[in-house]
């Protein structure tokens, strides 16, 4: 008996998760497509085609569904980022840029809920994007410079490439014409641009050779 209870408890873990990863995977797609303060509990009860209160019971609000929804994202979407730790550094840098991409075209919803979607100035959701800015910008700067701790003239550098990134990244999945192959390439060279712009700035910051060669 205490086995067969077990065994219940656990086939009762899984479907909650499981319920629970679909209500997520469904809200991602309801507001990539519709703001934050437009949709209300009714419509995404209709939408998921469940019961109101099983999201309250999963999230207690519609705020805490929605930072449900980017907190999954974002960690998916860093996930994909920050592969190759044992690759060489310029290497790791392309894997970086086409993970993110890769990410963004095969989960353009989830993206466009990162980047673009929102709490209006929610401080913790900004709070969870700015943590996404600053996780890209350490994985290039550990490619670049080969450490994660960077001063702050070469941190704006790298994140202001960064946004620029998120900016290019949203027209590309609503307007494909490049490939993924070009657009990655396009991103290294700008990329190469910054740390090139860096280094003249602070030159303990020195562009890879890499970098240089993008010129």
């Amino acid at each position: 008996m205490p086995q067969q209870r077990a065994a219940t408890q656990v086939r009762g873990t899984e479907r909650s998760a499981a319920r629970r990863a679909e209500l997520i995977a469904i809200g991602r797609k309801l507001f990539a497509d519709t703001s934050y303060d437009a949709l209300s509990m009714d419509d995404i009860a209709r939408h998921a085609q469940v019961a109101k209160g099983l999201i309250y019971y999963y999230f207690r609000s519609k705020r805490g569904y929605y930072l449900a929804i980017v907190r999954d994202s974002v960690a998916d979407l860093v996930t994909s980022a920050a592969g190759g730790r044992g690759l060489p550094a310029v290497e790791r840098v392309h894997r970086t840029i086409d993970g993110y991409l890769r990410y963004a075209e095969t989960h353009q919803a989830a993206y466009r809920t990162i980047v673009s979607g929102g709490v209006g100035f929610d401080a913790e959701v900004h709070a969870i994007r700015d943590g996404v800015r600053e996780a890209i910008v350490a994985t290039i700067a550990e490619g670049a410079y080969g450490r994660g701790e960077i001063a702050p003239l070469a941190r704006m550098g790298l994140l202001s490439w960064v946004c620029g990134v998120e900016g290019a990244t949203l027209d590309w999945i609503d307007r494909p014409g490049l490939s993924r192959d070009t657009m990655r390439e396009l991103l290294v060279k700008t990329l190469g641009g910054a740390l090139r712009a860096i280094e003249e700035l602070d030159p303990a910051h020195p562009a890879p050779p890499a970098a240089r060669r993008d010129g």
